[in-house]
């Protein structure tokens, strides 16, 4: 008979319990103290003491709210080491994984969870770097949507309207055009492999080169007027040159509608903000091609060849065979498109800067322009604000998606 293994003792159940709370605390707090909100400055960062020492002037509110929760999260790591810690074979899988994530953990608080938790903390207050902050509540989260009643300021909900807009239209049109091109890629044509290879090409060169390779594409005296000159002028109609990225005028307004300034919301997305689309749209469709044309590969082409022997055309092959199976990665696609589009930033920075008059304003670049000050002083905390609210918008629309989008998608 082999020997019992005995239990660890209820003290030493006891003593690694207090361990594990001692080490997140520490762990947690430590984050902190090094992400906590200060005065910035050469003199306040000169040394490690200037910096603590003004730590504890500015951000001891900061340290509070955060070794509250830090008791918490220490508490219940503290509880679950006590509950494994009397089964030998728990506590050695416990120790061995946290072994291996420690240096991600370690990572990931420092560089992620301590700037959630300093972008949140200043979310309350105003804070421009270089001064203590100060707590001001809620008024950065309220400023955010004071556009619905004054005009002055409403930045915030024109760049939402404006990525509204990029959504509904940039979306569906790159995830049509995505399976499209998928289908055409897949089936058996002459050079296949080659125009895959040329048409994923613009989702691998940088978004920068592709930004500053159209707004040349969209100068007045850019090639895209010049080739709709040539094209129309034998055709005897007139046509003048447009600043693509310059036009402020709405979608509806092209068709005749006069729409006061007052109504900017009822003009639609401008012709600056549509010409971003197409590009969003020639280098986004690539990437979300390849993966539809990996999904099209999986598909046993026994499917296709039963459907053709019951008589069944392409087009009802297309509707009742291709798309059903491929509606897990549609899910993942418009999942995908949806946050790419409210988070476009490197575009507009490049191309528009968020103008003509803020048609092309979208919350990431508002975000980077509050933090930056490059139109104003600069305001961390409204920045942060705005960060939580459109992190919240996603976070939404995402899970609506999935309610939608996925029921059934475990059939296939």
């Amino acid at each position: 008979m082999q020997p019992k293994i005995k239990a660890p003792k209820k003290s030493g159940r006891i003593m690694a319990g207090v361990l594990a709370f001692v080490a997140v605390v520490i762990l947690i707090m430590s984050v902190a103290i090094l992400n906590a909100p200060t005065k910035g400055g050469p003199k306040v960062m000169e040394t490690m003491g200037t910096y603590l020492a003004e730590v504890k002037r500015t951000a001891i509110p900061f340290l509070v709210a955060v070794g509250v929760g830090a008791a918490i999260i220490g508490i219940i790591a503290a509880i679950n080491v006590y509950r494994v810690w009397s089964n030998r074979k728990k506590r050695s899988t416990m120790q061995a994984a946290y072994s291996f994530l420690a240096p991600y953990i370690l990572v990931t608080a420092l560089f992620t969870v301590g700037v959630i938790l300093f972008a949140f903390y200043i979310s309350f207050n105003k804070y421009d770097i270089f001064t203590e902050p100060v707590w001001i509540g809620l008024d950065n989260y309220k400023k955010a949507f004071m556009g619905f009643t004054d005009s002055t300021q409403k930045d915030f909900v024109q760049a939402l309207y404006n990525v509204g807009w990029y959504s509904l239209i940039v979306v569906p049109t790159q995830t049509a055009l995505a399976i499209g091109l998928a289908v055409l890629l897949n089936s058996r044509i002459k050079m296949r492999n080659f125009f895959r290879t040329i048409f994923y090409a613009p989702s691998v060169t940088s978004s920068v080169v592709i930004t500053l390779i159209f707004v040349w594409l969209y100068l007045k005296g850019g090639f895209l007027n010049g080739f709709l000159t040539r094209v129309l002028t034998p055709l005897g109609i007139t046509y003048d040159p447009i600043n693509w990225l310059g036009d402020p005028r709405g979608l509806f307004q092209l068709f005749g509608f006069e729409i006061k300034s007052a109504q900017w919301y009822l003009r639609g997305p401008s012709i600056a903000w549509m010409a971003i689309m197409f590009q969003n749209i020639f280098t986004t469709a690539p990437t979300f091609m390849i993966m539809f044309l990996a999904g099209l590969q999986d598909i046993n082409p026994v499917l296709y060849e039963a459907a053709a022997i019951d008589g069944a055309s392409g087009w009802q092959q297309f509707t009742k065979i291709t798309l059903p199976l491929l509606r897990p990665i549609i899910l993942l696609v418009i999942v995908l498109g949806t946050i790419g589009t409210l988070q476009v930033f490197d575009q507009v920075y490049l191309a528009t800067q968020g103008g003509p008059l803020g048609t092309s304003l979208t919350p990431v670049y508002l975000i980077f322009r509050e933090a930056m000050g490059s139109q104003g002083p600069i305001n961390m905390g409204y920045a942060s604000a705005l960060a939580f609210i459109l992190a919240l918008i996603i976070f939404l629309l995402t899970f609506i998606q999935r309610r939608v989008l996925e029921h059934g998608t475990e059939r296939y």
